[in-house]
């Protein structure tokens, strides 16, 4: 398998690793990013410096938590969104790069990790192809024509499955809170 031997590389620093990395994921995490930014170069920065967040931190990869594509892709789609909120505060002149992004309060960041939960159990009760939709528009940001041509279906097809999709998460949602 592919993914043990470069995980097995890579954690014992073979920088060979890094080329069958880049060989075997490299077109998948490109997919990834291109829904989130939209020049050539930023997407190759990202991508390389993304690969530098693999090899430095591959030693803290578990597969009893997640796998090891989710991973990849969690980190290149994290590194793609940090550039892209960069690149909208620089523009909009809000907030210089060497100034600190002021965070969430405690008691919101405890609200913000009960709604995540609450989320998260909600995807698991979807099914598997509901559930890849749902990342595809709102984890991955491709665009609701991009997700028909790839499934052979109609834009408004996907419109429909992504709103029935939201629909049975919102009523799973408010039914956690009853009593409240």
């Amino acid at each position: 398998m592919a993914a043990q031997n470069i995980i097995e590389k890579l954690k014992k620093r073979d920088e060979s690793g890094m080329d069958e990395l880049l060989l075997h994921y490299g077109p998948l995490l490109r997919y990834v990013i291109a829904p989130i930014l939209s020049d050539e170069r930023d997407r190759e920065e990202v991508l390389q410096n993304a690969l530098m967040s693999v090899w430095e931190s591959i030693g803290r990869f578990d597969e009893a938590k997640g796998s090891w594509t989710g991973w990849l892709t969690a980190i290149e789609r994290n590194a793609a969104l940090n550039r892209a909120r960069a690149e909208k505060r620089r523009e909009a002149g809000e907030l210089p790069e060497n100034e600190a992004d002021p965070g969430p309060t405690p008691e919101e960041q405890l609200l913000l990790k009960e709604r995540q939960q609450a989320l998260l159990a909600a995807l698991d009760s979807l099914k598997k192809s509901e559930r890849i939709l749902f990342y595809r528009k709102y984890y991955y940001r491709q665009s609701t024509a991009q997700i028909a041509a790839e499934l052979g279906i109609t834009e408004r097809a996907a419109e429909g499955k992504l709103y029935r999709i939201k629909q049975k998460l919102r009523e799973l949602l408010e039914g956690g809170n009853d009593g409240r």
